[in-house]
């Protein structure tokens, strides 16, 4: 089974340090719809697969950024070029995206992002049919539930990507505002500010709850591959080439062996990690041990280990073998002909002359034509032809071995693309809708008597509904999946009580409330950016979805929809969803009570809420509209997002958005009045 070490390149540096030490498979950025807008990237793609593919190395192309409307024909063009150059996949998280990829680029590889927030096995289904051949599946699985998900992707014949090493950004990848909503740089697009390495302080905590240690799985590897990964991921498209290499360098010794050798650890270790290593997710031990920030220390450790990282890839890596023929005989040009098994090349060389003096000896030919420093190819066997009494000067040898090498070269990265022609986007709109309430509490006790002019109510799933309302309730579903099994148990007894929404925001409750038959309203979770989003949600089964929060009011007018759609138009908006909270850095769970909050660096604070084995990390303020309704385009549906409001509370605010009322206190305009870039 073919298993693939998967280095991040940022840059040409990056991308040689990642080849030379031993990558099956880089991933790397255009200049345009990247999720590391700000690393080197690649303006040359062509340049950049040739150097690759001539080195065994497959190259796939990150387009795992959310894509506005006005974006989507760029995008599209983006990826035609990336075909065109003979890239192996692209890495894509915006589904409308996908689908155009899919539709008017059918022969490329499509691999789903883990901003799609893929971790639960009922996503698979919607994802073959869109024509994902890989997932690269969240970094808060834990061992048993990727093994569960592998034996889903197997039966459906999906690779399954992991993270091993890097990084770790508290928030699920995907489901994070917080960048755009504090300081109006998106993580979804790209530019996030990584305010979770900044000063958060929990109750207790080190003043820097935000932030975990690095991912390091590389002990866990072979069980990975018995289980069903086939690629093993390493992320830092904005670090060093050092790191790179050190990363890739023990990735590579990992699969091949399953032990990474103690310096080479040793080093990755001090040099580029966050006060050491976590691998909490994946045996399900959350909590403390699992945070860590960059010290004093770290730095000091960095000092006098660089001589080391760069002799990891100072050399060409020599890991190609090819068989060699070579023929010189009397009065016929020599011949050299190479092969790597797949690919054959011939190269046509001098004459050679009759020995005056010593005769060409089988050995000098050998020793010349085999001299293949500095390409990526080492001489398994050669067989040589030679007649007797014949002269050939080295350099005649040296100059038939580099023709014969280029032309191999040329054989392994040609591609023969074929031709797509690419549509023009609409971005004219289509809203039309009413701009009706629709009010999600958390708690059941949170609705007031009056709620007139209230079209529908949402409620976690997991409360008890009341009877007696009259209008239409809708189940909330929860925002990360740990187990189906209880997820639908929950579903069917809602149905038998007569529920029959639900309000879901990732792929695999899709799939899982239409097998049931519920209609589904697609949460902000699905991250909806742009018209093609929703017309593709619309074929899963969706009838009625939420736009994304990091719209403009001026986006908005750009929105075709084949359904209805909403805005948040009230609340505390989510800007995190964590697996491991923050507040266990400080205290546990039975001391914190559900009450607990974190304190940034201006002393504001932030509350977090905990449900189904998740956290949420709520703004400081507000998203208040109410007082500016005619300014909000004609969409169907306006959220009213309750949290930890009181039920007075919540009745005030239903009476201002009906009755068109601004606010006494702090609010935020969230970004309605911004244009994220």
């Amino acid at each position: 089974m073919y298993y693939e070490v998967l280095s991040p390149a940022g840059g040409t540096e990056s991308l040689i340090a990642a080849v030379r030490a031993g990558a099956d498979a880089v991933y790397i950025g255009a200049r345009r719809f990247s999720a590391r807008r700000n690393a080197d990237n690649f303006d040359n793609i062509a340049d950049t697969v040739r150097y690759c593919h001539i080195r065994g190395v497959k190259v796939y192309l990150a387009l795992n950024i959310m894509i506005k409307q006005s974006e989507l024909d760029a995008a599209l063009a983006v990826a035609l070029d990336a075909y065109n150059s003979g890239i192996d996949a692209v890495i894509v998280c915006d589904l409308g995206l996908a689908s155009l990829i899919k539709q008017h680029i059918p022969d490329i590889s499509i691999h789903a992002s883990t901003q799609m927030t893929v971790h639960s096995p009922s996503a698979l289904p919607l994802l073959k049919k869109m024509g994902f051949t890989r997932v690269v599946v969240s970094r808060e699985m834990s061992k048993t539930e990727l093994e569960h998900f592998c034996q889903k992707a197997r039966e459906l014949d999906i690779e399954v990507e992991a993270f091993v090493h890097g990084a770790l950004c508290i928030s699920v990848s995907g489901q994070c505002l917080m960048s755009s909503v504090l300081g109006a740089r998106s993580g979804n697009r790209g530019l996030c500010a990584g305010p979770c390495r900044l000063p958060f302080a929990a109750e207790g905590g080190t003043g820097y709850d935000l932030s975990l240690k690095d991912l390091c799985l590389y002990e866990y590897i072979s069980e990975l591959k018995q289980m069903g990964v086939t690629s093993f991921k390493i992320e830092g498209r904005m670090k060093r080439p050092e790191y790179v290499a050190a990363a890739t360098a023990a990735c590579r010794q990992a699969v091949d062996s399953g032990v990474v050798e103690p310096q080479l650890f040793d080093t990755l270790q001090k040099v580029f990690s966050r006060s050491g290593f976590t691998d909490g997710y994946y045996k399900g031990d959350l909590g403390v041990n699992m945070f860590g920030t960059r010290t004093k220390d770290d730095v000091i450790a960095a000092g006098d280990t660089y001589a080391y990282l760069h002799s990891l890839y100072r050399a060409e890596r020599q890991s190609t073998p090819i068989n060699m023929t070579v023929t010189v005989l009397n009065g016929k040009p020599m011949t050299l002909t190479v092969t790597d098994g797949t690919h054959t090349a011939t190269a046509v060389g001098d004459t050679p002359q009759a020995a005056k003096t010593r005769a060409l000896q089988a050995d000098t030919v050998c020793d010349s034509l085999t001299k293949l420093g500095g390409t990526p190819y080492y001489c398994d066997n050669i067989d040589i032809q030679l007649d007797s009494d014949l002269f050939v000067a080295v350099s005649s040898l040296n100059a038939l071995r580099r023709d014969a090498v280029d032309k191999l070269d040329n054989c392994r990265a040609a591609f023969a693309p074929q031709q797509h022609a690419l549509p023009q986007i609409d971005i004219s709109g289509n809203l039309k809708g009413a701009k009706s309430l629709v009010a999600r509490f958390a708690l059941a006790r949170q609705i007031p008597q009056n709620i007139s002019g209230i079209k529908a109510i949402i409620l976690p799933y997991e409360c008890e509904f009341p009877t007696d309302l009259g209008i239409t309730l809708i189940a909330e579903t929860p925002r990360y999946i740990t187990d189906e099994a209880r997820v639908v148990k929950r579903l069917k007894a809602l149905k038998q009580q007569g529920i029959e929404w639900v309000f879901c925001g990732n792929l695999a409750l899709i799939e899982l409330a239409k097998d049931l038959g519920f209609k589904i309203f697609g949460a902000m979770g699905l991250n909806v950016h742009n018209s093609q989003t929703l017309n593709t949600l619309k074929q899963m089964g969706v009838a009625a979805a939420m736009l994304s929060a990091e719209f403009s009011l001026k986006e908005l007018n750009h929105i075709s929809t084949p359904m209805p759609v909403g805005i948040f138009a009230y609340g505390k908006l989510p800007l995190m969803l964590t697996r491991n909270c923050p507040i266990k850095n400080g205290k546990s769970c039975k001391d914190c009570g559900g009450k607990s909050a974190l304190t940034d660096r201006k002393g504001i604070s932030f509350k977090v809420m905990c449900r189904e084995g998740y956290s949420e990390v709520l703004n400081s303020l507000p998203v208040y509209m109410a007082d500016r309704l005619p300014e909000i385009p004609p969409v169907d549906y306006l959220l009213l997002y309750f949290t930890d409001e009181s039920t007075a509370d919540c009745q005030c605010v239903i009476d201002n958005y009906n009755s068109g009322t601004a606010i006494n206190g702090d609010y935020t305009r969230n970004l309605y009045y911004k244009n994220l870039i």
